[in-house]
C-alpha cells in the first residue's frame, strides 16, 4: 500500500496540496492545530491514493513524503 507522511509541526496549512491531490484525499485537519498553529494537512483514506506526488510536489515547505507500496 502507498504511503503519505507529513511533517506536520512544519506545515504551514497553505492548502495547496488539497488542491493537488486528484482523488481529493488530502484535507487540512480541522481538529487539531500544530506547534506553528496551523491546521496541518493529512490524508483521509489512505488506501485510495496513487502515490502520484503532486501533493508533496505541491508543498513549498517540502513537508510530505510519498511512498509506493508493492
Amino acid at each position: 500500500m502507498n504511503k503519505v507522511t507529513f511533517k506536520t509541526d512544519l506545515c504551514k496549512g497553505c492548502g495547496l496540496c488539497v488542491t493537488a491531490c486528484p482523488k481529493k484525499i488530502v484535507l487540512l485537519d480541522k481538529s487539531r492545530l500544530n506547534a506553528k498553529g496551523y491546521h496541518p494537512a493529512t490524508v483521509t483514506e489512505t488506501e485510495k491514493c496513487i502515490a502520484c506526488a503532486m501533493c508533496a510536489t505541491m508543498c513549498p515547505d517540502l513537508v510530505i513524503t510519498v511512498e509506493r507500496g508493492e
